[in-house]
């Protein structure tokens, strides 16, 4: 006899009740027989199979007793199913092979039917279980969607200590631990991009940033930085390359890639180049998108980066001087003549195919051709930030 409301399948239910145990042990029996992946799990992650395997015919007759068990029935598993080891579950073992041992479960249910069923109830148990076998894979589902969102949200948070970490220049340990904590593996060269956030919510944004990584093979670490996207590039041959195909994934306007380096231990110094190349990437309108921290040296320069006069000093201006006194004399004829090569010669009272033959020497030694526009206007700034700045060693005199 049914209870009103209830199940009509009372016998039955004390049977499975009797039986629990001895489910759970044939189930797990079974799964250490039928997936060989099962039987590599670690003794304590087989315990936490059994444990929900063991709640999962106990929510069985629950489920039952609550009338799941009836056709038209709208009954919902409970995630407590796998309240025993939620978390670690989730960790340990993917929803496909969770699903996996539920039909295992589910099966060793359905064989052992006609000696759980009371008589007549046999057919009326197995449309419950094949229902059942449904709500508890959607419960699975629930509880590792929950697990994902969660996991989510903590290394979201991560990346953003992370990346506050890299813009304000902490130690390497700092870097180093929040990376581990990631699962960062480090992979050389690593560069920083930043540039504008597409705005919304953030964990959408660095959704879009792992979806394009993902299809081109590199690791990545993303922060919402104020406005700015912050990117960490790992294992990419060529971060500005690298850099292009992630460019979808920020908002519009200048997107600087900082240089390459060796590990994340030195990427502070990629990070830096790059917000000082954001900042000052305004002022050339028609850069490369994205460009290289090192293409902006000149505007970075006239924004107060002193790591940018640094270099047009060391880099540009110190091998002019060393070079001797003619080059600077030619640079500086050229520049005075509106970069016409007679007029030049003229001042300087030589050949035109001699100011030729000095500017390729200017180009050899600088990596910079007065020729080419952008080259000159790197090289006219390089000029003004030695000569404000007179930090290199002196021409020797020719003898």
């Amino acid at each position: 006899m049914s209870e009103p409301g209830g199940s009509e399948l009372t016998a039955t239910l004390r049977r499975i009740e009797r039986a629990a145990g001895a489910l759970a042990t044939a189930s797990v029996s079974r799964m250490d027989e039928t997936l060989p992946w099962f039987r590599e799990l670690p003794a304590d992650q087989r315990s936490w199979v059994m444990l929900v395997a063991q709640a999962g015919v106990r929510s069985l007759v629950q489920w039952l007793r609550e009338g799941g068990g009836t056709a038209d029935s709208t009954q919902e598993v409970s995630d407590e199913v796998f309240a025993t080891a939620p978390q670690a579950l989730a960790r340990s073992i993917s929803l496909q092979q969770t699903v996996a041992l539920i039909k295992v479960t589910i099966d060793v249910v359905e064989e052992q039917v006609s000696l759980l069923a009371a008589p007549g109830e046999e057919q009326q148990l197995r449309d419950a279980v094949l229902r059942f076998s449904r709500e508890i894979a959607f419960a699975a589902a629930r509880v590792y969607a929950r697990a994902a969102e969660s996991r989510g949200s903590w290394d979201a948070r991560l990346q953003a200590l992370l990346v506050d970490a890299l813009l304000r220049g902490d130690s390497p340990d700092v870097l180093a631990s929040r990376a581990a904590a990631l699962g960062w593996s480090d992979a050389p060269p690593v560069a920083v991009a930043v540039g504008r956030s597409p705005g919304g919510e953030v964990a959408a944004v660095l959704h879009t940033v792992y979806r394009h990584a993902r299809r081109i093979g590199v690791e990545v670490i993303g922060g919402v930085h104020g406005d700015r996207l912050v990117i960490v590039l790992g294992g990419a041959a060529d971060p500005g390359a690298a850099t292009e195909k992630l460019l979808p994934a920020f908002g519009e306007g200048p997107v600087v890639v900082g240089p390459a380096v060796p590990s994340l231990d030195e990427a502070t110094d990629s990070a830096r180049s790059a917000l000082a190349g954001y900042r000052a990437a305004p002022a050339w309108p028609t850069a490369p998108r994205p460009v290289a921290a090192a293409d902006l040296l000149p505007e970075r320069s006239l924004a107060g980066d002193a790591e940018a006069r640094r270099r047009l000093r060391r880099d540009v201006y110190a091998p002019l001087v060393r070079a001797g006194g003619e080059l600077l004399e030619t640079l500086d004829a050229f520049f005075a003549a509106g970069g016409t090569l007679e007029s030049a010669a003229r001042a300087l009272y030589v050949h035109p195919n001699t100011v030729r033959y000095r500017l390729r020497r200017i180009a050899e030694v600088t990596g910079f051709s007065p020729l080419t526009p952008r080259d000159a206007f790197a090289l006219q700034v390089a000029l003004t930030v030695g000569r404000l700045d007179p930090v290199v060693p002196v021409a020797p005199t020719q003898t």
